[in-house]
């Protein structure tokens, strides 16, 4: 409508400009029948608009106040020469100029409205908008004004309607439009940087109320909100359970340090050291620790930035500290308070234990100064000498280790390294004291270092140099080599017994007591522990008074004066005199005397150990008081390689 309102003043003007002074005959002048026109915009109009009446001798042309390129006069006739847009022009004006041989008779103006049509979608400004909220913004605050959200439609008479759809899952549990005309975007919740540090939504805007009506247009951007940490939770002590995103109930500390003592370390508490962190870890300011309070006597000394808790001296008789510790911000800003246990325990100052006796190690030949000696039951790692004080924990720290009785070595910490360049093969044997700093107790222990030809095998990823057989493989040939051996040695018994047994009955020597067991080391147990089955050795004196001495064992053959020893597989069973029990036996049996083979039960398993023993019998060794019940053997004298030192033969 406001385009009508424009429209008065010309009229007015063309009625008193149109007509000369007086009253004259319509026919000598221009004239129209309308001169005021409504047009859609976007509506071609072919037809005229007017007809103009021109009075004979004169012609009509377009005067230089008319809308440029809008109209043109064919004939007598005014036509629309555009298609019109609402945006571009609202109103379009054609000037009649009648003319009588280049004299203006009159002039007439036809005036055009452009109706608004709603043929342009609205716009945003923006496609996308980034902006940082900080976390302690008031609820019900304006984050973003409307002027920064408001879209743009050239159809001026349009209304325009704004929906906020959210882009993360729960961002619309905190923000929201003032209204649905106005897109000022409000807080509805206390933000929480560590459950949304982020939030995106999709502003979109409609030129209708409704989605289904036509024409209707719309437009969208994309909102992006960053939320900025501030300032709200004080330190927390870890490890620590949440109650809410706001506090966190921390665990408290627990330690014990010895009477009489002051530890070199920091003190090992449960359940874990000293430490904070910022509660705001958006910001993460560093924590300074302190002792609050209940540092009676400055007994306790705490690291300002590393929150560790070590002795200023020692505490000389039992009783329980109760300590406040105190985390603060650098920025001073917020803090909080925890407590730790101390307890003071009376301590016998008892020396260091080493777990073995005795360690092993390798080396390669050849290896220079400041060579790692490795262990030797897992090469590539280094062999490691640990000592532990078997009351407090804590000492451990506090034990240092040397090498007393040989130069070729040193302690380097708890590893052991090479002084020199091994230029010599074989086994050195290296004394290790460990000693405790706060209590002075020792404790020895000794090193097996074996220097050898080859290199130690090494778990690299780099090929192995010039070694085609592992010791796997030697292992399994070797049980193979002993295996046929056996057979050959129980072929050469079984020839032995038939062609030579009775004269072996009565030129057999008595039974020997069988010696006491040597004590046997662990630390010098090898990996693969033998399987022993024994078997009782046959004598007919159940009660030896003396122990025999050992002799040398003979060759089993025709000359034989001493007596020949009975080989292994012609121990008696079932009371027959000519039985013979299989060596392969896996029966286990208390008894002292010869030792058999034992045999792993798993198809491919490697036979353990092989003991070869040749006990000499009494003359009497085959009688049926020998009977291989397995009941009667205990008590039997072994024979003489039974004995610790004796000619065993290991295959």
């Amino acid at each position: 409508m406001g385009s009508w309102a424009l429209l008065w003043p010309s009229l007015l003007l063309t009625g008193l400009l149109g007509r000369p002074p007086g009253t004259v005959a319509q026919a000598q002048y221009c004239s129209v029948n309308k001169n005021i026109f409504e047009v859609e915009e976007n509506k071609n109009v072919t037809e005229p608009l007017v007809d103009i009446h021109v009075p004979e001798g004169q012609e009509v042309t377009l005067g230089p106040l008319s809308t440029p390129f809008a109209f043109r006069i064919q004939g007598n006739q005014l036509f629309l020469n555009m298609t019109p847009d609402y945006e571009e022009n609202s109103l379009l004006e054609a000037q009649l100029l009648c003319q009588s041989g280049g004299t203006l008779v009159t002039q007439l103006r036809v005036f055009v409205s452009v109706l608004d049509v709603n043929d342009n979608a609205p716009e945003f400004p923006f496609t996308t908008k980034e902006i940082r909220v900080e976390e302690d913004t008031k609820v019900n605050s304006t984050v973003i004004p409307e002027t920064q959200l408001q879209a743009e439609d050239r159809d001026k008479d349009d209304i325009l309607f704004y929906t906020l759809q959210e882009m993360t899952a729960g961002a619309s549990d905190y923000f929201s439009l003032v209204s649905v005309n106005h897109p000022a975007l409000r807080l509805d919740r206390p933000l929480d940087f560590y459950e949304r540090p982020n939030m995106a939504f999709r502003l979109l805007v409609r030129d209708t109320p409704e989605e289904n009506v036509q024409p209707s247009h719309t437009a969208t951007a994309t909102l992006v909100l960053n939320v900025v940490p501030a300032d709200l939770r004080p330190p927390w002590f870890l490890p620590c359970t949440f109650s809410d995103g706001y506090v966190c109930i921390q665990a408290q500390y627990h330690g014990a340090v010895p009477t009489g003592h002051t530890l070199p370390s920091p003190l090992v508490l449960r359940p874990g050291p000293i430490y904070a962190e910022d509660g705001d870890r958006g910001i993460n300011q560093p924590i300074i620790y302190s002792i609050f309070s209940g540092n009676v006597n400055g007994t306790f000394v705490i690291h300002p930035d590393s929150g560790n808790l070590t002795m200023a001296r020692s505490v000389p008789s039992p009783v329980t500290f109760l300590l406040l510790v105190k985390g603060q911000q650098a920025d001073l800003a917020r803090y909080s308070v925890t407590q730790v246990t101390v307890e003071a325990v009376a301590a016998a100052g008892s020396p260091p234990r080493f777990p073995q006796s005795l360690y092993r190690g390798t080396v390669a030949l050849g290896a220079g100064a400041g060579t790692v000696v490795k262990d030797a039951a897992a090469p590539s790692q280094p062999l490691r000498i640990q000592a532990q004080d078997p009351e407090f924990s804590d000492l451990n720290s506090a034990i240092t280790y040397r090498i007393t009785n040989h130069s070729h070595f040193r302690m380097e910490g708890e590893v052991v390294l090479t002084t020199t360049t091994l230029a010599q093969a074989g086994a050195f044997y290296a004394e290790v004291e460990a000693n405790n700093t706060v209590t002075s107790g020792t404790a020895i222990t000794v090193i097996e270092i074996q220097v050898s030809e080859q290199e130690p095998p090494s778990t690299g990823g780099g090929p192995l140099e010039d070694k085609r057989f592992s010791v796997v493989d030697m292992a399994a040939l070797g049980g193979v080599l002993g295996a046929l051996l056996l057979l050959a040695l129980l072929g050469l018994a079984v020839l032995v017994h038939k062609h030579y047994g009775p004269r072996l009955k009565c030129c057999s020597g008595k039974a020997p007591e069988p010696q006491p067991q040597g004590f046997d080391n662990q630390a010098f147990l090898p990996d693969h522990k033998a399987n022993w089955a024994p078997v009782p050795s046959p004598t007919r004196d159940p009660k030896p008074t003396e122990a025999p001495t050992p002799a040398e064992p003979e060759p089993p053959g025709p000359a034989s004066t001493g007596g020949a020893p009975e080989p292994p597989a012609a121990a008696r069973a079932g009371g027959s005199p000519t039985a013979v029990r299989s060596i392969l036996t896996k029966e286990r049996r208390p008894e002292g005397g010869y030792k058999a083979v034992w045999f792993g039960e798993d198809i491919g398993a490697e036979a353990d150990v092989v003991v070869l023993n040749a006990p000499t019998l009494d003359v009497d060794g085959a009688s049926d008081e020998g009977s291989g019940d397995e009941g009667k053997g205990a008590g039997r004298g072994g024979g003489p390689h039974d004995a610790p030192g004796g000619d065993d033969s290991y295959i």
